[in-house]
């Protein structure tokens, strides 16, 4: 056996122990690189849940929004639904203003379900002074003094309180149906006088006791008095809009505001100034610029049952009225203007009153006025140099 000398022994003593440290190195470094790999593979495994988790909650977060979103689009569908079956078929809202004497006798009879509505005639001074009331009315129905809800000397409408009392006092609220008429234009007038407080459904019945009368429907002679009530149930007034006051009209007058018209709905004596048409107002004439729009006796049939509405437009067309510009209608104390105002309305046309009419005009002496019809060539003057002897003689 070769025998070693000390240096080779030293040699592979020294490579032998290089290889165990190389082993033991490799080992170490091995199990290192394991254990970052699982630090990895846990931190990955983590990251990898969390943006899952991340996912699931934007995931639920957006079926929970999408949903969200769905209802609210199914509601703005019912909505606009809801609003499309309340629209005519030229998109105007729907209002229902006019009613015949079978629809009043279909509630009266049960066939259609109102546990909240009155009948009222409606005439000037209190039940005895009517001509109608105490000899035959619709069963059930009350009478209504047209001094309820206007007042003189001007004979505008009273305050919003005082009529909203009168109405309260004749068991009407917001959500009373109306149902009104009269031998004249005093229906309209207090028909107007209750929308304008936030009455939510006042009718008109077309042609009135003689429409109920001719179709044989039975009446009575005895007087009805109403269950006053003491809640209107709403804030009022509903619609100042429609009132146009007297400071207003001046303003549009010495403006000569070609966006607004004025319309007289007033005899045609009225209209040219030959008679102011009332025993009381000793003046007679017009506001500058005022179209005519004829008398009540006009807006009716022979039947006594009110014109259509095409009928109407016609006819204040021809007169130059172009309702595609602001109407204001007035006659001598605001009770033939209703009517038309009323008309327009249900149609969803926004006419005005102008509640004073010739009426308050003709009390200020500096105010101008037409005198004439103005196709002739109507003269301009003011009210301080019209006669006084205009006054109607019946």
């Amino acid at each position: 056996m070769e025998k070693l000398n000390i240096n080779q022994l030293i040699r592979k003593i020294g490579l032998s122990f290089f290889a165990l440290f190389l082993t033991i190195t490799f080992a170490a470094c091995s199990n290192q690189n394991a254990n970052t790999n699982k630090d990895n593979n846990t931190q990955a495994e983590e990251a990898d849940n969390k943006d899952q988790k991340e996912d699931s909650e934007k995931t639920e977060e957006s079926t929970n929004k999408d949903s969200e979103d769905k209802k609210n689009s199914d509601k703005q569908i019912s909505d606009k639904a809801d609003h499309k079956e309340n629209l005519d078929c030229c998109g105007n809202e729907k209002r229902e203003i006019f009613v015949t004497a079978d629809d009043v006798k279909e509630v009266i009879d049960g066939k259609e379900e109102l546990d909240n509505y009155i009948i009222a005639e409606v005439t000037w001074g209190e039940s005895d002074a009517s001509q109608d009331y105490l000899k035959n009315h619709i069963p059930g129905a009350i009478h209504i003094n047209t001094d309820s809800i206007e007042e003189g000397p001007v004979w505008n409408f009273k305050s919003d309180d005082d009529i909203v009392k009168s109405m309260l006092d004749n068991g009407i609220d917001k959500d009373t149906t109306v149902f009104l008429y009269g031998p004249d234009s005093g229906a309209p007038r207090v028909a107007l006088a209750y929308l304008i407080e936030g009455a939510d459904n006042v009718k008109l019945i077309d042609g009135g006791i003689k429409d109920w009368m001719d179709k044989g429907y039975e009446t009575e002679k005895e007087e009805n008095k109403a269950e006053a009530k003491d809640d209107f149930k709403a804030e009022y007034p509903a619609h100042p809009e429609m009132i146009v006051s007297l400071d207003e009209a001046k303003k549009d007058i010495e403006d000569e505001n070609s966006d607004v018209q004025y319309i007289s709905t007033r005899a045609y004596e009225e209209y040219i100034g030959e008679t102011s048409g009332y025993t009381y107002i000793p003046k007679a004439g017009e506001l500058p610029g005022a179209i005519y729009g004829h008398d009540e006796a006009d807006y009716k049939n022979e039947n006594g049952t009110y014109i259509s509405y095409t009928d109407m437009l016609d006819m204040l067309k021809k007169e130059g009225v172009d309702p595609s510009k602001e109407m204001v209608f007035y006659c001598g104390t605001g009770w033939r203007a209703a009517l038309p105002v009323l008309k327009f309305y249900e149609k969803g046309i926004d006419a005005k009153l102008f509640d004073g009419g010739w009426n308050e005009w003709q009390m200020h002496d500096e105010l101008p006025v037409q005198v004439g019809d103005p196709k002739d060539n109507a003269e301009m003057t003011t009210v301080g140099n019209l006669s006084n002897d205009r006054a109607s003689k019946e």
